[in-house]
């Protein structure tokens, strides 16, 4: 089947690569319907490599999946052909320590969707465990259902922020996983969010998904406004989800005494934390990685109305176009937040 697939650092094809084909009895055959592009796709285009995750042969690209079941292996009774799916792209061992203790996100030897040398999904039909495979709410489309991926992100953020209901919450950077993080700690009972980024229509757009603040830190300071909104005893929480190495080093400015600190984007390099000022305040630093038993949750929310992703799916491409989606992804306008490729178009809008 044809797939997209990075070749080297800058190459990109559509070509056939060959795939697993064999149905395990707790496996499931999935016709892809969207895939969301991710941050982490773009830099290995870009780059290569993240980190010591290299990509030293060609590789399918896409993690954020849904689509529809074609087949159920023998040992499969939650799910049926025919069903709407998105699917956790993270398959760890089950017989790991990892997974035993409940924390399989961290199991080291994880499987995961598009980091090398694992393939994405990127390509028409694949199959997965029906474990990690989640029907779709009738009124979620597959769109919605590519974003559970990224949400999933932003929810463990927000579990692991301890959120209390009423707190005030800041959100540094703008982009898809600051937005879906935005969302997420409003659901958790976050009674304002103050969001900030350099890039206006991404802050105008977030000031209409709820109870936003959005501040433009090349025009307004951080500290003054969180301020004036709190009374000058600052935030509750500071979620850091741009991954700017400057961001980062400041995280503790707008904090109030005994705030919470998730560092959820990735700098490039690695960045000092003052310790005295995190001292002083008994700030709680915590770091996240990916997700762990969040889909599900994330699925009820969606269908429940409180948390609602349309807004964030500006751009969306079909699939032999590709190559040019993640063109675009590199040198994205301010207003666009989440770039999409459509496998099968008929089926786009339901």
């Amino acid at each position: 089947m044809p797939a997209l697939v990075l070749e080297r650092k800058l190459e990109l094809s559509i070509r056939e690569l060959p795939l697993p084909d064999v149905l395990g009895p707790h496996d499931v055959r999935i016709a892809i319907n969207t895939v969301g592009v991710c941050g982490s796709d773009v830099h290995y285009y870009q780059h290569g490599a993240i980190g010591p995750f290299v990509v030293r042969e060609p590789m399918i690209l896409g993690h954020e999946a849904s689509g529809q079941v074609l087949e159920v292996g023998s040992a499969v009774t939650h799910l049926q052909a025919g069903d709407r799916v998105c699917m956790e792209p993270g398959i760890p061992d089950p017989n790991s320590k990892a997974a035993r203790l409940g924390i399989y996100n961290l199991d080291p030897a994880v499987r995961f969707w598009a980091t090398p040398p694992v393939h994405g999904c990127l390509t028409p039909s694949l199959i997965h465990p029906a474990a990690f495979t989640f029907k779709l709410p009738d009124n979620i489309s597959y769109a919605e259902g590519a974003m559970v991926e990224p949400l999933a992100v932003g929810m463990h953020a927000a579990n692991k922020a301890a959120i209390k209901p009423g707190d005030v919450a800041v959100v540094m950077g703008a982009g898809p996983i600051g937005m879906v993080t935005a969302l997420a700690a409003l659901a958790a009972g976050c009674s304002q969010i103050i969001m900030t980024d350099v890039q206006q229509p991404k802050l105008d757009l977030a000031a209409t998904l709820g109870p936003i603040t959005p501040v433009n830190i090349r025009q307004q300071n951080l500290v003054e406004v969180v301020h004036q909104l709190t009374g000058g005893w600052g935030a509750d929480i500071v979620f850091e989800a741009s991954g700017s190495e400057r961001a980062i080093a400041s995280v503790l400015d707008p904090l109030a005494p005994g705030g919470r600190v998730i560092l959820i984007g990735l700098p490039g390099a690695p960045v000092p934390i003052d310790i005295v000022a995190a001292s002083v305040k008994e700030a709680r630093i915590d770091t996240i990685f990916r997700y762990a038993h969040v889909y599900p949750r994330a699925l009820a929310l969606m269908a429940s109305g409180k948390i609602n992703v349309k807004p964030l799916i500006t751009d969306t491409y079909a699939f032999k176009d590709s190559i040019a989606a993640f063109e675009y992804a590199t040198r994205m306008k301010p207003e666009s937040i989440k770039v999409q490729i459509v496998l099968d178009e008929s089926k786009n809008a339901s």
